[in-house]
């Protein structure tokens, strides 16, 4: 069975009025985090941070320590099924500005909330529930 990897993060900010996150809208139409391909010879942060800059313009990141998720899951291209890992991590950016790629055709930067209101897929409403539960136990030092 073929397998395929990607990486990505959960991206935030912090704000007088709370911490907001990045959600990046498809141009499938829905709303999920920043990901890709995870390529040869990369590390896993390396290809986050890679997609984080190809797809926001992101650069100044910082990733928080002790947070990984994975999601896994399988899917259909055409008549195969392939299997897909798909690791996460948490970064924080002080940049507010955001230059999208043309994968995409809108973000949003949102409270908990409305993230989770917004976000398509359960995966990723259940890795934000991880990542804000994680900030708020371990808040990053100001």
């Amino acid at each position: 069975m073929p397998k395929e990897k990607s990486c990505g993060a959960i991206v935030f900010r912090r704000q007088k009025d709370g911490i907001k996150y990045l959600l990046l809208h498809y141009t499938a139409g829905h709303w999920d985090f920043p990901k890709g391909h995870q390529e040869v010879n990369e590390t896993e942060q390396d290809a986050a941070s890679r997609e984080i800059k190809e797809e926001t313009g992101l650069e100044n990141i910082e990733f928080v320590k002790d947070f990984q998720d994975t999601l896994k899951y399988f899917y259909r291209k055409g008549e195969e099924v392939i299997y897909k890992e798909v690791i996460f991590f948490l970064v924080e950016s002080k940049t507010e500005e955001i230059q999208l790629s043309f994968e995409h055709i809108g973000y949003a930067w949102m409270s908990y909330e409305n993230a989770y209101k917004r976000l398509t897929f359960n995966t990723a409403k259940d890795l934000l529930r991880k990542a804000n539960q994680f900030l708020y136990k371990n808040p990053p030092k100001i």
